[in-house]
């Protein structure tokens, strides 16, 4: 393994250092677009490709798959060939799935085009990686609270724009303009990002890669597609029993390989470890809010709890949040630089928590909503600006895309397990309507309080994380990196 050499960053506050983490974090923000970009034609996607709704329905599921297999796999390649080189990479994907989409009028080529975007996934850990090489100490820990917020910005501010070009424009509109951002991001990137010369080098790690790669699939597979085939069934069962032997398999194979793709030694840290469990209960708590909040929003008012409206509304009421996101990542940021981001994190999931009770009790008006989302996106900006400076803290420079690629995937398995729970929940506690069922204000005032309860486990797990010195500016790098060694061991804490 080569040794890292560091490149020395801009200085603070300078032009070029606000530019570069401007466009950073709007390539994070176009990669998380992709995640609301199909939300506005859910419902009419069968007929639109010509397809069964459970087909259909692979247009959704495909892009989880594709970023859950892709996250670590950039991850480990941008630690040995650069990571802006996989970002510009992963924003060519990005652009050719969304051009694809554009031309699709049925389904086999939109999975395809699905499943590029979803590919895409990795940037915003690349992202947050290439903040630690060139974005000085005293202001990474706001950087890369922005870049990791990035994920429930694009979210929240990309369901309006979604829902308005579907309601006045053609729908393939939604996937050229995917493109067009797609391309500009580009441009910019490599305008204004810098390279980092903070690689490893060595071999990767291609047994290791098909491993991982089959056992995540396997498991979301599962959990996204259990509802449809019974939780009992062979196929799920199959599934989740694949699941756990290959990444029995995988984990002992990593420990043995001198060169993993996942360092598992560096991951079982507690300080990694803690963080990561707590990241699937953040996820989980973050999804919930998209899941919950749309449809209460659209159902008929004629249940008595639904507010009848339209798509258009869903999006505006959920944009809010993210920008108050937007403001509550630097805000973490100052926070953590006095009190650390082990605090900062469990501030986030005890707000995220507290917007979760306030919209199980208050959800009969639209701005009794917006509240709610508010509150819930500003813990978000809390713990997901947290959550990567943890992780960063306690890996080696020359591992960092492929811990924070890591800590990326398993925000996803939570947000994974929220939908599979949280939808589960939905269709099984229904009350009639005419000749319809449909979710009950109890399913959903559980669904809500499973979040809030997500959010309090992960508070939780936090709180074991281990306690270190109040960090200083510099604390954002370790000290002994900070010299251009990136060891084993770090030398920071936050």
């Amino acid at each position: 393994m080569h040794t890292p050499e560091r490149i020395e960053p801009a200085a603070d506050g300078s032009p070029r250092t606000n530019l570069v983490v401007a466009v950073l974090a709007a390539a994070g923000i176009s990669v998380a677009l992709m995640q609301t970009l199909v939300i506005p034609l859910i419902p009419e996607l069968p007929e639109l490709l010509h397809a069964a709704p459970s087909d259909a329905a692979w247009a959704i599921t495909a892009t989880l798959l594709a970023g859950a297999v892709a996250t670590p796999v950039v991850g480990r390649l941008g630690d040995m060939f650069g990571k802006r080189r996989m970002l510009l990479f992963s924003i060519a994907l990005l652009i050719t799935g969304s051009v694809i989409g554009a031309f699709s009028n049925s389904l086999t080529p939109m999975v395809v085009g699905r499943i590029l975007q979803g590919a895409a996934a990795g940037v915003i850990p690349l992202g947050i990686s290439l903040m630690r090489d060139t974005v000085p100490p005293e202001r990474l820990g706001a950087a890369t609270a922005l870049m990791s917020a990035s994920l429930g910005i694009g979210g929240a501010l990309g369901l309006p724009a979604a829902a308005l070009l579907a309601d006045n424009f053609d729908w393939h509109a939604l996937f050229w303009v995917s493109a067009a951002v797609g391309a500009l991001v580009g441009v910019l990137v490599l305008s204004f990002v810098p390279h980092s010369t903070i690689r490893t080098g060595g071999r990767f790690d291609v047994p290791g890669a098909i491993g991982l790669s089959a056992a995540l699939v396997s498991l979301l597979l599962a959990i996204s597609k259990g509802g449809d085939w019974g939780w009992t069934s062979g196929t799920t069962l199959g599934l989740f029993g694949a699941a756990v032997v290959v990444l029995l398999v995988w984990g002992v194979y990593e420990l043995r390989t001198s060169q993993p793709l996942v360092d598992l030694r560096t991951t079982a840290r507690r300080q990694v470890l803690l963080t990561n469990l707590a990241s699937i209960g953040i996820g989980f708590a973050m999804f919930a809010m998209s899941l919950v909040i749309p449809t209460l929003l659209q159902l008929p008012v004629a249940t008595g709890y639904g507010l009848g409206r339209s798509m258009l509304t869903v999006g505006l009421v959920m944009a809010p949040s993210g920008l108050v996101m937007l403001v509550a990542a630097p805000l973490a940021a100052r926070v953590a630089r006095v009190r650390g981001f082990k605090l900062t994190l469990i501030i986030g999931a005890v707000i995220i928590a507290a917007g979760y009770g306030f919209a199980a009790v208050l959800m009969d008006a639209v701005w009794q909503l917006v509240v709610a989302t508010c509150i819930i996106g500003a813990g978000v900006g809390f713990a997901y600006g947290s959550m990567p400076a943890l992780v960063m803290a306690a890996v080696p420079v020359s591992e960092t895309a492929a811990a924070n690629s890591l800590s990326t995937l398993m925000r996803s398995l939570g947000t994974s397990v929220a939908s599979a729970v949280g939808g589960a929940i939905l269709a099984n506690m229904v009350v009639a309507l005419g000749p319809v069922s449909v979710p009950s204000q109890a399913g959903f005032r559980v669904v809500l309080s499973l979040a809030a309860g997500a959010a309090l486990v992960g508070a939780l797990i936090a709180g074991f994380i281990p306690r270190h010195t109040r960090p200083t500016p510099d604390a954002a790098i370790p000290a002994d990196e900070a010299d251009g060694i990136g060891t084993a061991e770090p030398a920071a804490a936050l």
